[in-house]
This record gives structure tokens, sequence and C-alpha cells, in this order.
């Protein structure tokens, strides 16, 4: 009997456990990013599908617009991140992230400067990647209210650039975001 008793509640915290684990959800997210190097940090914007395999593994992808500058507003750099990341859950909340991303970024030199006449203006693409973490809350039957923070490590060429030598374009993000189940 005990036995029985035990198999019973081991299937009912299992089932309990997948309720909700196979899910596709969509939705804005914002946030604020900074690169160590850049001026100051810019608020960016764009949109996130998460699928959740299992209650322990997703996977996201994302598209975002960022914006900042250096060298006191002599670069210009706009970027339009798609990122690919793997969600990594152990605890049912709470999140680990690691991926990839594909950089399209325009570097535009403002040629007003001194020293920037000659330099043209181009459009690249890189690849980066991430790592970080982050919280899932539940808003209703089907929604989630997101928080993550990623740091992405990203290699820009800056070398136009003049003293731009030393210029780290590694920068962190924090995004919020709401999910709504498909």
């Amino acid at each position: 009997m005990k036995k029985n008793i035990i198999l019973v509640i081991a299937v009912a915290l299992l089932i309990a456990s997948q309720a909700g684990a196979q899910s596709i959800k969509l939705g804005p997210q914002v946030g604020y990013q900074e690169a160590k190097d850049a001026d100051n940090g810019k608020l960016m914007a764009g949109a996130a599908l998460r699928l959740k395999l299992s209650s322990m593994l997703g996977i996201e992808g994302a598209i975002n617009y960022r914006g900042e500058k250096y060298s006191d507003g002599a670069l210009t750099v706009r970027s339009w991140p798609v990122q690919a990341s793997a969600l990594i859950y152990p605890l049912p909340l709470v999140h680990g992230t690691i991926g990839t991303g594909w950089y399209n970024t325009t570097l535009d030199y403002d040629q007003s400067k001194a020293g920037y006449a000659n330099l043209d203006d181009e459009t690249t693409q890189k690849i980066g990647w991430h790592f970080g973490g982050g919280i899932d809350l539940p808003v209703g039957k089907s929604s989630t209210l997101t928080a993550d923070i990623r740091y992405v490590f990203l290699d820009y060429n800056f070398d136009a650039l003049p003293g731009s030598a030393n210029l780290d374009s590694d920068f962190y993000m924090i995004s919020v975001g709401l999910l709504l189940g498909l």
C-alpha cells in the first residue's frame, strides 16, 4: 500500500512539474545596454520568442535595436542583433542563458569632426556570444514577465577611428519583457 501511495505521489509531482513546461511565447522587450568604452548607455527595444522544451530547458530567439556613441560622439554604432539562446532552468522561475548573436551593424562617422572627414560610414556583420541569467514570473494563465541580464562579447573593428586601439565594445544588457502564450 505504501508503495502505491508513494508511486501515485511521485507521478502526481512529475505531472505537476511538467504542466505548462512545453509552451511557445512571443512578446516585446525593452532594456538598457552599455558598452564599457561607449560614451554612455542607451535604451533598446525589440521582441523575443521563447519555446520552453521541458521544465528545465528552453530556447529563445530575439531581435532588438540598439545604438551607442564612442569617442565623444565621433562614431555612432547602430546594431540590429539577432540572438539565439539556450535557457537552462535550475529552478522553475530562474534560468541561466548562453547563446550567440548575429550583429548587423552600421558604423556612422561624424565627418564634421576634425580627423573624420575622410571616413566613410560602413555596415558590417559580426558574430558575438553572450551569457547571463534571469527570471520568469507567470502573469495569468499564459503570459510571463521576464527579466534578464546578459554580458555580450563582441569585438567591433574601430581601426579607422583615430585613437581607438583600446576601445572595448563588449557590453551588458538588462531587459524586461512580456511574453504572451501562442
